[in-house]
């Protein structure tokens, strides 16, 4: 099936009538043509006429080429000789507008990383001001230096004479168009573009990677598909356990299995829920914004409360969900499948009880978050599914219970449950082992290794950052060393003591939309003289979702996120700005508080731990590369002696981490 409304080879492109290809292009466009698209559509074709007349090599042309991770279609992409020409069209524009240059810069590095012909090719972007009288145009790679050149901009009588100097400046083989028709498009989208392409209607293999070297994320699909499918049919009530590496796309088969449940009249209706609440408001936001902007593209009106509405159907924030079943404790909710997102930070009984205590006005609760939620679904007189996605060593705040306590509710309260888990439960960060071994022998417990994904699909440029990450905070020097040379080529990390220099190297990285921000952890209170206030208030949606003109997002740099804003989410390129809370010593790492007008240790090995995987989650933020910034410090401040931050700034650099 192709990808483009309309394509041909360039010989033929020039033989056949203005008409007859825009008839084409209208047959395949899915929504009613417009008239101002139709002339756009009648100005691009005789414009590429024009250009392409006199032939300047063998070649194919494609009008309205689709890019499913960023939800659009390249307005014209002409492979040519051995260049491929990425064309967006302005029709009467008469200036080259910044945002018109990020969308083709974007097309043109999602066609060079996830698409397996473009791999290998020289990609170049031209944006085309029809209106404007002359553009201006210089061939320059950008920073990755990887094939994709920076955009270059045309009048219409120009784009000739640019696309000439391409074909000088690059070099390669001619390009095969039968064989780079065949190349597979396998996108690993950020969580936010997942969503939108799932909610839009697109399956979980048309928006994620499935070449040999990561995870089939249709299978763990397939695997909680069947429990459901099983559960109704035989009248049982289940329970998965899904984990998986951070990145590993445990909230994308999350977000898949809702996408498939939600009409909220079919019995195998579905929520998604997470205690996240930044993820939930990003999440809604970005899908009601969507849905408003698709509806348009259909030449229908939808109001954003409509569109929001239906989006809050489908997620859900846990603890709203948990205050409604509380309001009558018989009846079952809507839907026989709910979906925890990061279920290891749902409360534990001490938890749990203070809060009902102190917000809701009931005394003597007497069930951890776990298990009232369980309760819920086993309100249910004929089936029900609970599915808990897993992250491991990512417990990040007070009275988190982790995985273990789902266990140990459902061994308290729930023995007829069905459980299905992953093997690797087992493993140290999960914290689950010991519960384990109690249910390993009963005959309603099962093990599926396909309930677990071990390769993050958050760096598409290097599977094993999280593995990377892991070593470099249990301090084996030996492993880190190996990881980063793996790493070196595909995914840039990077070590400076300026945060100017560090705010410089992000913006020379980032092509087109790619976003980039600055993380720290939200116990980092000694950062205000680099302006970096952690109690400053942020707006997640803003900081993730709007665009560089605004002053209240990531691209700004002067709103940080902390590990509390970006657990679950995603940019791609991050900035690290490393305090004294968490700072490397002879004796392994020291934690910190800062409280009053000094740093305290930290001696509880709970707090300790929720510090070590604050960082862990900082860390592993990054889908394309990161600078890690550890601040001098100052002589005349004892907050801030540089003692508090040089033996961290040292390990790091001595582990093999490049100083810029």
């Amino acid at each position: 099936m192709s990808r483009a409304y309309y394509c041909d080879l360039i010989e033929d492109f020039l033989l056949r009538s203005p008409d007859e290809i825009l008839g084409t292009l209208s047959r395949s466009s899915p929504f009613a043509v417009e008239t101002t698209q139709r002339n756009a559509w009648m100005e691009q074709v005789v414009v590429l006429k024009s250009t392409l007349r006199h032939d300047l090599g063998k070649g194919k042309v494609y009008f309205e080429y689709a890019v499913p991770r960023l939800g659009k279609r390249i307005d014209v992409l002409v492979l040519l000789d051995h260049v491929v020409f990425v064309l967006e069209f302005k029709v009467g524009e008469t200036q080259f507008l910044s945002g018109a240059k990020d969308q083709v810069w974007d097309y043109a590095v999602d066609l060079k990383n996830f698409h397996e012909t473009s791999h290998d090719k020289a990609i170049a972007p031209i944006l085309i001001a029809t209106g404007a009288e002359i553009g201006f145009s210089v061939i320059a790679t950008s920073a990755r230096d990887d094939g994709v050149l920076q955009p270059l901009h045309a009048a219409s009588d120009q784009i000739r004479g640019v696309m000439d100097h391409v074909l000088q400046f690059c070099d390669g083989p001619a390009i095969n168009p039968l064989v780079w028709d065949g190349g597979g498009y396998h996108p690993t989208p950020t969580i936010v573009e997942a969503a939108m392409a799932l909610y839009g209607g697109h399956s979980v293999t048309d928006i994620s990677r499935n070449d040999a070297s990561a995870i089939n994320l249709g299978r763990t699909t397939d695997a909680i598909s069947e429990v459901i499918r099983s559960s109704q049919a035989q009248s049982t009530k289940s329970i998965c356990l899904v984990t998986g590496v951070p990145g590993a796309g445990k909230t994308l088969v999350g977000l898949n299995i809702a996408t498939q449940h939600t009409s909220k009249e079919a019995v195998d209706h579905a929520v998604f829920l997470s205690g996240n609440g930044p993820l939930v408001s990003i999440l809604r936001e970005a899908l009601t914004r969507d849905k408003v902007r698709r509806e348009a593209e259909a030449g229908r009106r939808m109001k954003k409360g409509e569109a929001m509405s239906e989006v809050k159907l489908f997620i859900q924030n846990v603890h709203h969900y948990r205050d409604e079943c509380l309001i009558d404790t018989e009846r079952p909710p809507i839907e026989h499948v709910a979906i925890f997102d990061e279920a290891q930070r749902a409360w534990n009984l001490e938890q749990t009880a203070s809060f009902m205590l102190r917000k809701k006005q009931k005394a003597d609760f007497n069930q951890s978050e776990p298990e009232f939620l369980i309760s819920c679904l086993n309100r249910h007189k004929d089936w029900a599914v609970v599915v808990c996605l897993v992250g491991g060593g990512q417990e990040i705040n007070t009275g988190e219970a982790g995985i273990e306590e789902w266990i140990a509710a459902l061994q308290r309260s729930f023995p007829e449950w069905h459980v299905h888990i992953s093997p690797r439960l087992h493993e140290v960060e999960y914290g689950a082992g010991r519960v384990l071994e109690q249910l390993k022998h009963k005959s309603n417990v099962h093990f599926n290794s396909d309930l677990h994904l071990d390769v993050s699909m958050r760096s598409f440029r290097a599977e094993h950052v999280s593995a990377l990450v892991k070593n470099i905070l249990d301090i084996n020097t030996h492993e880190i060393k190996e990881f980063l040379t793996e790493l070196a080529d595909r995914y840039p990390i990077v070590l400076t003591r300026n945060l100017t220099k560090a705010k410089a190297w992000l913006r020379a990285q980032a092509r087109g939309t790619e976003r980039y921000g600055m993380v720290v952890s939200s116990q980092a209170q000694r950062l205000k003289p680099h302006a970096i206030d952690v109690k400053s208030p942020m707006d997640p949606i803003h900081w993730f979702l709007d665009g560089k003109d605004d002053v209240r997002s990531s691209y700004y740099l002067e709103d940080v996120a902390t590990e509390f804003h970006v657990q679950g989410l995603e940019v791609d390129w991050a900035c690290v700005v490393w305090d004294a809370d968490f700072r490397f010593a002879e004796s392994g790492w020291q934690h910190h508080s800062f409280v009053g007008c000094k740093w305290q240790h930290i001696h509880k090995a709970e707090r300790q731990g929720y510090l070590k995987n604050a960082y862990r989650v900082l860390l592993t933020r990054a889908r394309q590369g990161m600078v890690l910034v550890v601040p001098q410090g100052s002589e005349e401040d004892p907050t801030r002696s540089p003692a508090f931050y040089d033996p961290t700034f040292n390990y790091l650099r001595s582990i093999g981490i490049r100083e810029i």
